[in-house]
């Protein structure tokens, strides 16, 4: 599944070139998760103002209105002057004077969603229950520790929930895990604040060295210009059961939780 690392290097593949451009036509193939929202027809010249990013979706910002993309668990999207016919997992264009941007996605667990404003119920849905974000400066020790105080689960879980933090998925979960030291079944009401602050900074570090690798690309992830990601290639633990940890030498373990694999180092990992 795309998460964060994934999510940022794709809109900076098309952002800056998107911007400005006015929307000449809209194509929806076969349903995705949610429905557009709107008529396709009603999108066709609005322009686009911008492309941000919040946790794991897209919002591309129109002068009337915003989309909403989610990549779901497959999905990628591309942007080029390329306008041949759409293939089977193609389910959604956006033509517009600058190029086409499209959605590609196999298992049509993705989403593009019209919403009138950020503060409309299309878009309060979505975004409304989301953490702060890890790379804007607005991930604060104190909030986070609270946050810790209040919950009896493993702290693996309390990251991929979204609920403090956005986008920390399954592979950056693991790495920012090992890099603080944390066994991924800890309970997170017994983290102490000096780990939390070392599980904070590591939580950032991971994800912003990701960014910088183009992502992760374990099946068929690749940014709208095609190109794949290799922060898989450095992890410390992730996808690693049996190899000797690159710190210690022990051998990596790999637990379930929550029906994900988790990986950890026995030794470099504390309880």
């Amino acid at each position: 599944m795309p998460e964060l690392p994934e999510v940022e290097v794709t809109r900076l593949s098309f952002a800056d070139r998107i911007a400005g451009a006015r929307i000449t036509a809209v194509r929806v193939g076969k349903p995705l998760r949610w429905p557009l929202g709107c008529k396709p027809e009603a999108l066709v010249g609005r322009q686009v103002l911008r492309v941000r990013r919040r946790g794991k979706y897209l919002l591309v910002d129109l002068d009337e209105g915003l989309l909403l993309w989610h990549l779901g668990m497959s999905g990628s999207l591309r942007f080029s002057d390329d306008r041949s016919p759409p293939q089977m997992h193609d389910h959604f264009d956006l033509d517009t004077t600058h190029g086409l941007l499209r959605l590609n996605d196999p298992r049509r667990f993705g989403a593009v969603v019209y919403a009138p404003s950020e503060q409309s119920a299309e878009a309060v849905k979505l975004l409304g229950h989301l953490g702060v974000e890890p790379l804007n400066g607005g991930f604060e020790l104190e909030a986070f520790q609270q946050g810790l105080r209040k919950r009896k689960t493993a702290i693996k879980q309390v990251l991929l929930g979204g609920a403090l933090v956005v986008g920390v998925g399954n592979i950056y979960a693991s790495e920012a895990l090992f890099l603080a030291g944390i066994r991924p079944a800890t309970r997170a009401d017994r983290i102490s604040r000096p780990r939390a602050a070392k599980l904070r900074l590591a939580t950032i570090d991971v994800l912003a060295r990701a960014v910088k690798k183009g992502g992760s690309t374990l099946r068929d992830f690749s940014n709208a210009d095609g190109q794949q990601g290799y922060f898989q290639l450095e992890a410390h633990v992730y996808d690693r059961a049996g190899e000797p940890c690159r710190v210690c030498g022990t051998t990596i373990r790999r637990i379930q939780q929550g029906q994900r694999s988790t990986y950890f180092c026995p030794t470099c990992q504390k309880p």
